[in-house]
This record gives structure tokens, C-alpha cells and sequence, in this order.
């Protein structure tokens, strides 16, 4: 049966995809007492990278916070793996971090990771709302547009049935 997450998560037409391996030396997630750290996803679908190049260079600032909120579902495919499979045990979304590859000039970087922070307190009401970090950067691996990273706490203990 699934969990209150994953019904709202259906209700708001998301399924989640494969996680996406790393592309470099590191791990999707680390758990540490009742942390998890997802490390930065991109808006990738099906393993290949959806939104690329620069916001206000080819990007607009409405794809951009659609790159970001892509970005916030791969980071809940990797919290689910880190939850045994169990959303239900997120206690509280702590942080994001979110990167945004935009020229010098550009300033709507929080409007590009509303994206994000709008779709946590979406899938997680209160509990969803967080602190954050939203930076501009000259470009992002694999040319994504947007990088999105989280830490929530957890239950360390799996719910029972």
C-alpha cells in the first residue's frame, strides 16, 4: 500500500524515474545519524540530460524553474532509495541548494529554484519547507541548466505496517 508521499506525489501526476547513476566519482546519497545528503541532480529524464545551456541564453527563466523542479524529483528518487523505499520516513526537508548556470548579469536566480522549493512543500506540506541556498555558476556539468541538491532528516527506524 503506498505511503501519504507517494499518494500525494500520484496526485500530482509525478512518478519517479530510475535513478540516474553518478557521472563522476561520488555517491547519490550519505546517510549520517538521521541526515541524508542527495548529492546534486540534474533535469535529467531517462538518463539524458532535459534542460541544457544557460538561463537567459537559450533558456528561459520558466524552463529553468521547470530544470529545477525536474532536478527536486531526481533528488527524491535517490531519498527513496536512502529510505529503504519509504518517503514516509522524511521527517523534514532541512536544505536545498540549488545552482543555476546563467551569464554574470542575470538575477532571477530564486525565481529559477522556486522550481524546486515550491514542489518540496508541495510533497511535504510544513515539513517541506526549508532553508536554501540558490547560486549562480558559469556552467554545470554536462552543460545542465540546473543543479538541485538536498539534506532532510529521517526516521532511522523504517515505519512498520
Amino acid at each position: 500500500m503506498p505511503g501519504r508521499v507517494e499518494m500525494k506525489l500520484a496526485e500530482l501526476g509525478i512518478s519517479l524515474p530510475t535513478p540516474m547513476p553518478p557521472i563522476a566519482n561520488y555517491v547519490p546519497y550519505v546517510i549520517t545519524g538521521n541526515l541524508v545528503a542527495v548529492s546534486g541532480q540534474v533535469p535529467a529524464i531517462d538518463g539524458k540530460i532535459a534542460i541544457t545551456g544557460k538561463v537567459s541564453w537559450g533558456v528561459s527563466v520558466e524552463q529553468a524553474k521547470d530544470a529545477a523542479r525536474l532536478c527536486f524529483i531526481n533528488v527524491l528518487v535517490h531519498l527513496k532509495a536512502a529510505c529503504g523505499g519509504d518517503l514516509d520516513r522524511v521527517k523534514r526537508v532541512v536544505r536545498l541548494g540549488g545552482f543555476v548556470a546563467a551569464p554574470s548579469d542575470f538575477n532571477q536566480h530564486a525565481l529559477v529554484m522556486n522550481g524546486a522549493s515550491d514542489l518540496a512543500v508541495a510533497v511535504f506540506g510544513e515539513a517541506g519547507r526549508h532553508a536554501r541556498t540558490t547560486i549562480g555558476v558559469p556552467s554545470l556539468p554536462a552543460d545542465a541548466a540546473v543543479e538541485v541538491e538536498g539534506l532532510f532528516e529521517i526516521d532511522q527506524e523504517p515505519r512498520h505496517a
